[in-house]
């Protein structure tokens, strides 16, 4: 038997993701084989929308929970155990074809993750957990941020009433063997080397750093990839660990921060991996880059990984996949990251709703 959630604490939010992709179908799966971790949760999204990946999955083995429409994030404390309550925060949305990009589904899927920003920056949610999106047709909807993580920013940049330039963020991607963050997210590659510069991969030492710090209740050992092959073989095949990167962890250490490197970028994150047999030498990796840092750890598997925006005056957890485009309407999703992501956001929200 539940008990009754603490009325003290917040809900979590957990947006629907894009309608078009998997989202929906991991959302209702989470709440069905988790019903003690949802506890507390709601779902940011469109009930119709809701309703259709409910029907899709079906009644396996009879575990199939009613759903509950809900108009405000307060009413959730309230809510009888094993149930799915969703809010309807935005328009129905028309003309979503499943498993395509479309303005239609960026639409929705975009405003509520707005919807749902809001509300964590008003102190009505303790965090928000975001299934995926498609970065096209959050584009096509009209939408000026790439992903999730800009999106975030901007809103908690205009909350603070500050230029978006003085609320950096980082992403890190998390399992329970390995985390990365990165110093640069969605750009091009040719974008990316370029953006490596001294205060870049300092403010991303010192993210790391503070949220670590906050979450391990200690200082974290932090280990810096470097550029370039070699981490530039003391200048053989690049110049940027000299001159760049190698300066800003001097000036981490300065500060009283445990950060190493930089370090060859294809060993590092072996020695950082924690395994049953042995620890990891490090807490976190700082990566020059957004695939240097995510390939090693989702090699280690999607079902595992969070990926968890550090900055930010909320949590902000989500799975570390995307939408998933070519199984979305089948009912095979895998809900394991999100489920994972909900635990993640739990951990980082001291007030949030208990769980079981």
């Amino acid at each position: 038997m539940n008990p009754s959630p603490d009325p003290r604490g917040l809900p979590i939010a957990v947006t629907m993701g894009d309608p078009a992709g998997i989202g929906p179908e991991i959302v209702v799966k989470a709440f069905r084989d988790a019903p003690a971790l949802t506890r507390g949760c709601f779902v940011v999204g469109d009930v119709a929308t809701l309703r259709r990946a409910q029907a899709l999955l079906g009644d396996p083995a009879g575990v199939s929970i009613p759903m509950a429409s809900i108009d405000h994030p307060d009413e959730v404390p309230r809510l009888p155990p094993n149930c799915l309550p969703v809010l309807q925060a935005i328009a129905p949305p028309q003309g979503v074809v499943v498993g395509q990009v479309g303005a239609a589904a960026g639409q929705a899927a975009g405003n509520c993750v707005v919807w749902a920003a809001r509300a964590a920056l008003a102190g009505q949610v303790s965090a928000i957990v975001t299934a995926p999106l498609h970065k096209e047709s959050l584009a096509a909807a009209g939408f000026t941020y790439p992903g999730h993580t800009e999106l975030l920013q901007a809103e908690a940049a205009a909350h603070l009433h500050r230029p978006i330039t003085e609320v950096p963020v980082r992403m890190m991607l998390a399992n329970d063997e390995m985390r990365t963050v990165l110093v640069s997210i969605h750009m091009s590659l040719r974008q990316a080397i370029e953006a490596v510069d001294f205060e870049g991969v300092l403010a991303t030492i010192r993210i790391a750093h503070r949220a670590l710090a906050a979450a391990l209740g200690r200082p974290p050992r932090i280990g810096v990839a470097g550029l370039n092959p070699h981490a530039g073989e003391g200048g053989l095949f690049g110049s940027e660990e000299r001159e760049i990167i190698a300066p800003a962890i001097a000036a981490a250490r300065a500060e009283g921060i445990d950060a190493h490197g930089p370090y060859a970028p294809d060993t590092v994150f072996m020695r950082a991996r924690t395994t049953p047999a042995k620890a990891g030498e490090f807490d976190v990796v700082i990566a020059m880059y957004h695939d240097q840092g995510l390939i090693p750890v989702k090699y280690l598997g999607v079902e595992k990984g969070v990926n968890v925006t550090l900055g930010l005056p909320l949590v902000r957890t989500s799975p570390d996949h995307g939408t998933a485009f070519d199984i979305a309407g089948t009912g095979r999703a895998d809900a394991s990251s999100l489920i994972e992501a909900i635990r993640m956001a739990r951990s980082l929200a001291p007030d949030a709703l208990r769980g079981a």
